[in-house]
């Protein structure tokens, strides 16, 4: 096993990587197109005589309904991921991901049949946030456990940059659909149409799942029979503390640049600024963009320096990035290159896996993960969007604080990790002992 763990990356790798990675960008394309026609279906889901401020918080309240319902559906795939295997709920996830989105495209709005038009768009979002749930925990652990220990960094680089990739797919289809089709067009039926493609992805992800293998280490352990023996969220809850503690803190960083940067800024620019709805979109691919390439540097910068310096480093940029984007969001000329740089720096978050798959032993590691990433994300994720949005009733400058607090937490945590770099790089070179023990990243 230590051969096989410090050997280079083969061919078998990058197929498991490119599969993974196109999987979860269609998947996470189906979760996260809602936000980009969230004032369009603000405005057919809720009475027509509510403030814009209050349709939008309602809007994103139920796109963060999403987001709370990841913790049950992740807690409950990776319990038996954890005992029967990753791949099949990594293939289960796609199902159902792709059933709701298309249910999504095919509801009627307020006008036919009043308070029930958003209370059914809540379950489905619901059903959309029990699926991705399972999704990305269980995608970053399943990468993790097919490369080489030396190279998990930049796997999971590659993967946070392909679920991003989703949300370029869906900016793309976003800026087609507001430039092929005239505002009433879009009012009248052509909002449907992301969702519809959304749900033929999801199809096509779950295909392409067929062609991946379970992974060397789950493998390695049922032969071994050092599957978990208890509940495996109770070992995580009881003995994984600290790991969980650090992994919460970690994917609240995340969700503050995916959620505020990229997410929520299209609408803010419009809504904001008056800047046109399709310039907006176009800026907003190019930091999608940006951000892909800066999640693979991340990973790649955490296998060769570690954890802490990459977070130190990064949150720095972050901080500065974005403070310096939304100050001069409203000047158009310098737009494409401030959001860009932001984006690219919002790329620090493709080391955030880095941590959390080391934070785990092999036997509880996806109920560890999915029980951190999931319930951080539906409390500071889910939450976000609505919070920022209030406070942009004060100031219209509260999502570059939002990220700039976030960015200080980063760095705080970059320097926690600190003194355990040597540590977590002996564990990372110890080959099986990664399967028994549980790595010293967060110690």
């Amino acid at each position: 096993m230590t051969k096989q763990q410090n050997r280079q990356l083969n061919k078998q790798d990058y197929k498991t990587l490119t599969l993974a990675a196109l999987g979860g960008a269609l998947e996470f394309y189906d979760f996260i197109i809602f936000v980009f026609f969230a004032v369009v279906i603000g405005k057919l889901f809720f009475p027509p005589d509510m403030p814009q401020w209050l349709m939008l918080m309602q809007t994103y309240g139920i796109f963060a309904a999403g987001y709370l319902a990841r913790p049950l559906g992740g807690i409950v795939m990776a319990h038996f991921g954890d005992l029967f295997g990753r791949k099949r709920m990594f293939s289960l996830s796609i199902l159902l991901m792709a059933l709701p989105t298309l249910a999504m495209g095919m509801l009627p709005t307020y006008q036919s049949i009043g308070i029930a038009a958003p209370l059914l768009l809540l379950l489905m979002r619901i059903f959309q946030g029990a699926a991705i749930g399972g999704e990305v925990p269980g995608a970053w652990v399943f990468v993790a456990e097919h490369v080489p220990h030396k190279r998990i960094g930049f796997a999971c680089g590659v993967l946070t940059a392909g679920l991003t990739i989703g949300i370029l797919l869906g900016s793309l289809v976003a800026t087609l659909i507001n430039t092929t089709l005239s505002q009433e067009a879009i009012y009248n039926g052509g909002w449907r149409i992301p969702f519809f493609l959304g749900g033929a992805f999801g199809l096509i992800a779950m295909y392409l799942r067929r062609w991946l293998k379970e992974t060397p280490v789950f493998i390695e352990m049922q032969a071994r029979k050092t599957l978990a023996e208890e509940l495996p969220l109770k070992s995580v809850v009881v003995n994984h503390q600290r790991g969980v503690g650090v992994s919460m803190l970690l994917t609240w960083l995340l969700s503050a640049g995916i959620v505020v940067v990229i997410l929520m800024t299209p609408n803010y620019l419009q809504t904001q600024f008056g800047i046109d709805r399709v310039i907006a979109l176009q800026a907003n691919s190019m930091a999608i963009v940006a951000l892909c390439f800066g999640c693979v540097v991340a990973g790649m910068f955490a296998d060769r320096f570690g954890a802490s310096k990459t977070f130190i480093i990064g949150s720095i940029l972050l901080g500065i990035s974005s403070w310096a984007f939304y100050h001069s969001a409203a000047n158009v000329e310098r737009l494409f290159l401030t959001y860009s740089l932001a984006g690219f720096c919002v790329g620090v978050v493709g080391a955030v896996p880095f941590v959390l798959v080391r934070a785990f032993p092999a036997e509880v590691r996806f109920s560890g993960i999915s029980f951190s990433y999931n319930v951080s994300y539906a409390i500071f994720g889910g939450l976000t969007p609505v919070c920022v949005t209030y406070l942009m009733k004060f100031t219209p400058m509260a999502p570059a604080y939002y990220v700039l607090a976030l960015s200080v937490m980063g760095l705080a945590i970059g320097i926690y990790l600190r003194n355990d770099i040597n540590e977590t790089q002996t564990v990372a070179e110890s080959g099986s002992v990664e399967l028994r023990e549980e790595p010293a990243t967060i110690s």
